[in-house]
């Protein structure tokens, strides 16, 4: 439960293609059921079903006929089996902390490990010295009662009274036999309690009361290691250490990461670092050591750099080696000895959990440099006072299908989230510059594809591109058909879980309509948003759709404030047209007949008359002034 709330129910031994498989991610609480792909087609019998965090995989465990081996759920290992092993008797399995992939498998005759989620499964050798006497713990001819293993360590205590010791470092898969004591019993069980030091207990009933207290034997395994008997080489490293050590760091999409590890040999050894990590087909690594000086009693240090990225961004692995983009992961890196000696109890590996997904520090903000409060069209003080404007029934949609509604809608502006809005001039094709932040800090512009939604519904304005002038090679997606199938996601449904560009071959829609709006902004067009001859607020919500540019569904609201578009005339734009062309036609015409008229005998006495008037008006207007 400190890893995650996975459940799985099934039924140990069940065909494995007739299985019900059942999956919690609730703790249990509730289930739902399991669907792996290719099931129908598996064989033999069902040994369990495992989630392999360090491999971002689930595995099914197949016995068939005195082998096993696993199945995953995922690409790229879901095309192929791990390699079979001997599966002689019912095995119990341990998954180590530390979410390195190591896995024990064990029963009264067998011990057998693997380091990679079950895809290569190995028996554990026995050795005194340097010497290898059993090749596996089976030629010893012993009965296992109970093993027990941390991070980097395992035990074994037989009912022969053996307890054998080996560490789970790189390369290394061999067990030591410590000297014999009378120390098994039905009861006795292992425990590690801290890094180097074991814990025999076993319970001792009381005889009154029911109740139990623990035998405690304490086993230091460095000072038994000490033991000249045992033959063992002396450590051949100092100092490992790193800062990345325990913990956990994240890698989002173009992103990479970069780790520092340093390494003190003892004077005369050339030990040999390994890097390593647990799910290569999601993150590559590249690792450079180099000497960094010297310490004080001269010893040379070594400096480790390692880079980390996701696998796709290497450009060295072929796409059927790596896991799908879409698909969030998880890794652990590991820097170990290669061949490190058992005495190397304290020195333990350094690991740090990788997580190729979302990286939550990251968010989109809007640039608004040009408000409408700078320019003094809105005031803020007024904006803050539970301001609220009204949006004409003619404008919006409240169901979103671009129909006009039957009523006039009221706002409230919040500002606390919105701000002053941005100034955008009507008759300019415009679209929001979006920047990428992380950390408080800012990154870059974002250059992806998103899209755009007016949240109360205005449909007054459009795109500047079509479909066809976008170049899409299919029907591009669109907020109806989106909203269409959103079911459960709401009115927000667009994000980059559904995203299909029109522009890749992905897209099997063919093109039928053209001429439809291209409503996706950014990315390899120069598409942008051309607003209808209306003043006035619009809040958009704004959602990056495309999917490989962050695991992270960004999202955020912004406000705009749409301004210079002069009132809509009432009389329509053809009568308006015809009446001014009208107009100067006959301005043209009296231009030219006037001055032909005025030099006939009419003409002349319609001048007499219109200068007599003229005449009469002034004397009237005298006489009225002298009276006043």
């Amino acid at each position: 439960m400190d890893i995650s709330n996975s459940v799985f129910a099934y039924l140990h031994g069940d065909q494995v293609s007739e299985a019900n498989i059942y999956f919690s991610d609730s703790c249990g609480y509730t289930f739902q059921k399991f669907a792996y792909e290719r099931q129908a087609e598996l064989a033999g019998s069902l040994g369990g079903v495992f989630y392999f965090h360090s491999l971002s995989q689930v595995g099914l465990l197949l016995i068939d006929q005195g082998k096993a081996m696993f199945c995953y759920s995922h690409h790229p290992v879901n095309h192929s089996f791990g390699l079979p092993f001997d599966y002689n008797g019912t095995l119990d399995i341990l998954i180590t902390p530390g979410q390195k992939g190591i896995l024990i498998f064990w029963f009264e005759k067998s011990l057998l490990v693997s380091w990679n989620a079950g895809q290569l499964v190995d028996p554990v050798e026995v050795k005194e010295g340097r010497q290898i006497v059993y090749s596996s713990l089976s030629e010893a001819k012993v009965t296992i009662h109970t093993v027990a293993a941390n991070e980097n360590e395992l035990a074994v205590l037989t009912q022969e009274n053996h307890l054998y010791y080996g560490n789970l470092g790189v390369l290394s898969r061999s067990l030591v036999k410590f000297a014999d004591q009378n120390i098994w019993s039905q009861e006795a069980a292992l425990m590690f309690t801290n890094v180097g030091m074991l814990e025999i207990l076993t319970p001792l009933p009381d005889s009154v009361f029911l109740a139990f207290d623990f035998q405690k034997c304490p086993v230091n395994i460095q000072a038994i290691l000490m033991d000249p008997k045992l033959q063992v080489d002396v450590c051949k490293v100092e100092l490992l250490q790193g800062e990345f050590e325990n913990k956990m760091y994240t890698i989002d999409m173009n992103s990479a990461l970069e780790l520092t590890a340093l390494m003190i040999p003892r004077p005369g050894m050339s030990p040999v670092p390994l890097v390593m990590v647990s799910n290569p087909h999601s993150l590559g690594l590249q690792a450079v050591i180099y000497e960094d000086g010297y310490t004080y009693d001269g010893n040379t240090k070594h400096r480790l750099n390692i880079s980390l990225m996701q696998q796709h961004h290497w450009g060295r692995a072929d796409p059927n080696f790596t896991s799908s983009i879409r698909r969030p992961t998880m890794s652990t890196i590991t820097v170990d000895i290669a061949n490190k000696e058992i005495s190397c109890v304290d020195l333990k590996p350094l690991t740090a959990l990788v997580s190729v997904g979302c990286d939550l520090e990251k968010k989109i903000v809007i640039q608004n440099e040009i408000t409408a409060c700078y320019n003094g069209i809105l005031d803020p003080v007024a904006l803050q006072d539970n301001y609220s404007y009204v949006i004409e029934r003619d404008a919006y949609d409240p169901n979103f299908w671009g129909q006009k509604a039957t009523r006039d809608l009221v706002v409230h502006y919040h500002y606390e989230q919105l701000g002053c809005p941005h100034l955008v001039y009507y008759d300019t094709p415009w679209k929001p510059v979006v920047e990428l932040w992380r950390g408080g800090k800012f990154k870059e512009v974002v250059e992806a594809e998103y899209v755009l939604l007016e949240v109360n519904g205005l449909f007054t304005y459009t795109y500047s591109l079509t479909a066809g002038t976008a170049f899409c090679t299919a029907q591009p997606q669109n907020w109806t058909t989106i909203l269409e199938h959103a079911g459960d996601k709401g009115l927000f449904a667009w994000d980059r879980e559904n995203y299909v560009s029109c522009h890749t071959d992905d897209n099997k829609a063919p093109l039928r309509w053209p001429d439809v709006p291209y409503q996706i902004l950014g990315g390899p067009t120069d598409n942008k948003v051309v607003f209808d001859q209306r003043n006035g607020m619009y809040i958009f919500f704004l959602s990056i759709v495309d999917p490989h540019y962050s695991y992270c569904r960004l999202e955020t609201s912004f406000s705009v404030y749409v301004y210079g578009a002069f009132p809509m005339s009432v009389i329509p734009q053809e009568s308006t047209v015809f009446l001014l062309t009208g107009a100067i036609l006959l301005t043209v015409w009296l231009a030219y007949i006037l001055p032909k008229l005025l030099s006939t005998e009419k003409g002349l006495r319609l001048k007499g008359f219109w200068v007599r008037l003229y005449g009469r008006c002034r004397q009237s207007c005298a006489c009225w002034q002298g009276r006043r």
